[in-house]
Formats: C-alpha cells, sequence, structure tokens
C-alpha cells in the first residue's frame, strides 16, 4: 500500500472533490481517496501493484482539473 499527496488546481467545491473522488475510485487499487477545496491537496491511498503515480495524475486530469507541478 502507498499514499501521495498531490497538489490539484481548480478544485472549488464540494462537487469538484466528489468528481475526483469518483474518478480516481473506479481505478483498480484505489483504496481512499481525500480531496479538499480548501487546501487544494488530493491524498490517495492506493496499492502501488496495481496502479501508478502517473495514472493517479491522469485520472485526476481526465476529470478536467490540473496537478499541480
Amino acid at each position: 500500500m502507498a499514499s501521495i499527496n498531490l497538489n490539484v488546481e481548480g478544485i472549488t467545491c464540494g462537487g469538484c472533490e466528489k468528481s475526483i473522488r469518483n474518478a480516481l475510485l473506479e481505478r483498480a487499487g484505489v483504496k481512499e481517496v481525500k480531496a479538499s477545496h480548501e487546501t487544494g491537496v488530493v491524498s490517495i491511498d492506493y496499492d502501488d501493484s496495481q496502479i501508478q503515480q502517473e495514472q493517479l495524475k491522469e485520472a485526476i486530469e481526465a476529470a478536467g482539473f490540473d496537478v499541480a507541478a
């Protein structure tokens, strides 16, 4: 099990948080997601034998948000 915190731009409300959570939880290996529009941080617990960090970023970007470098 691994964890990562990503700075994500464009999270402005609870609906945005839900969109990000749903996009990530659809992916195999993602166990838990916490998104905060107040801090712009998305915390993800995932199984790194099933999904990689780059795929997590792609899921967030596919939901319409930008992952900060």
